[in-house]
């Protein structure tokens, strides 16, 4: 990612190019951190990767049976890879104020499958663990996605309501442990 966006990718190239990248992580299943695919009382993000200039970050979303996310937008591009298990993801459309956001296109996502999200796209949905078990999948997102400042829907009225959704790890993993130390 950080090669294609020096070489100027914008975020169609980014959605595109990057969609192949994350597909090719997501295709094994055997170097996900086991604390970073921890699942808790709600669903989790953990912050995997962040660019030093933040112009992407990765992270994976770890859902327990049964969890979901409220509705809400993301303000930047966005790749989701389904590592294990799957997730159901709900597009919303907003209304007028006082109206309830509209439901429309609803995706399913499998082990190995990629998904894109953005303001080019559709940036406003709900997602939810499609299976009894926990599942995990892998995000990439064109900013420092813990620290923007978001959106979440009421259901009922599509009142927006601002939100900063952080990240469940307080340190960085270190994803080469065979590395050694400096």
């Amino acid at each position: 990612m950080t090669r294609l966006l020096e070489a100027g990718g914008g975020e169609a190239a980014c959605l595109t190019e990057g969609a192949a990248l994350l597909r090719r992580l997501v295709a094994t299943d055997d170097w996900l951190p086991a604390t970073c695919a921890e699942a808790g009382p709600r669903y989790r993000q953990y912050l995997l990767h962040c660019d030093p200039l933040e112009r992407f970050s990765l992270v994976s979303f770890v859902w327990g049976p049964g969890q979901r996310t409220p509705i809400h937008d993301h303000l930047v591009w966005g790749l989701v890879g389904q590592l294990r298990g799957s997730e159901l993801s709900t597009e919303y459309r907003l209304g007028p104020a006082g109206t309830p956001p509209q439901p429309g296109l609803r995706e399913r996502l499998q082990p190995g499958e990629v998904a894109a999200v953005g303001q080019a796209t559709y940036d406003i949905h709900a997602v939810e663990n499609a299976t009894p078990e926990v599942s995990i999948s892998i995000h990439c997102y064109g900013g420092n996605i813990g620290a923007v400042r978001r959106h979440s829907f009421d259901p009922v009225t599509g009142a927006a309501q601002e939100f900063v959704s952080g990240y469940a790890n307080t340190s960085l993993p270190n994803i080469w442990e065979g590395c050694p130390a400096a």
